[in-house]
């Protein structure tokens, strides 16, 4: 985690800030002492119930909404999106990237931590799947299905371009990556 919290100082988060898939809110109290202001999705309300208590005195917005049904109702500086690009699926991903671009103030950036394609070696992936889809067993015994689709550097930063977007994305360690990226022609 060190080492995923330096790749986020480095990564231009400032303005009126959108987190992606807030979750339990780990990255949103990150976030916020760099926003003027910070929205938070997430789908979960159990999720959104914990990000709420987490961050108790802040002005950050929280939203429960489905992301692939969403409508952004402003645009944003800085979109961040920790360790959600590898949980859409293949198929959503050319809309998932016009959302952000909808989502984003001219000059704006998308921002994001993920895992690499080295993660492989230690996800379960569950075979006969239509999408790369991988088993989670939690402490309490339960086991959950995610979506998992990896990718590495080299390849992401390929695939936004083709996408239509100027992206920047290194390796932070063995099996994570950062990116910054914006649309093609933007300021």
């Amino acid at each position: 985690m060190p080492r995923l919290v330096k790749a986020l100082d480095g990564l231009p988060v400032s303005g009126d800030v959108l987190e992606v898939a807030c979750g339990t809110g780990q990255w949103t109290q990150l976030l916020v002492d760099r926003a003027r202001s910070l929205t938070a999705l997430d789908a979960a309300p159990e999720m959104l119930r914990i990000a709420r208590a987490r961050m108790r005195g802040t002005t950050t917005r929280f939203i429960e909404t489905d992301i692939f049904t969403w409508e952004p109702d402003r645009q944003y500086d800085t979109v961040f999106l920790a360790f959600w690009l590898s949980h859409v699926p293949p198929v959503e991903v050319e809309a998932f990237w016009n959302l952000m671009r909808w989502a984003l103030r001219p000059g704006g950036c998308i921002v994001f931590l993920d895992d690499s394609t080295a993660k492989a070696e230690i996800e379960e992936f569950v075979a006969e799947t239509r999408v790369p889809t991988v088993r989670r067993r939690l402490a309490d015994g339960s086991q959950h299905l995610a979506v998992k689709v990896l990718y590495d550097a080299p390849g992401l930063t390929s695939q936004l371009n083709d996408l239509g977007w100027e992206a920047h994305v290194e390796a932070i360690d063995a099996y994570h990556f950062a990116g910054i990226a914006r649309p093609r022609g933007s300021e």
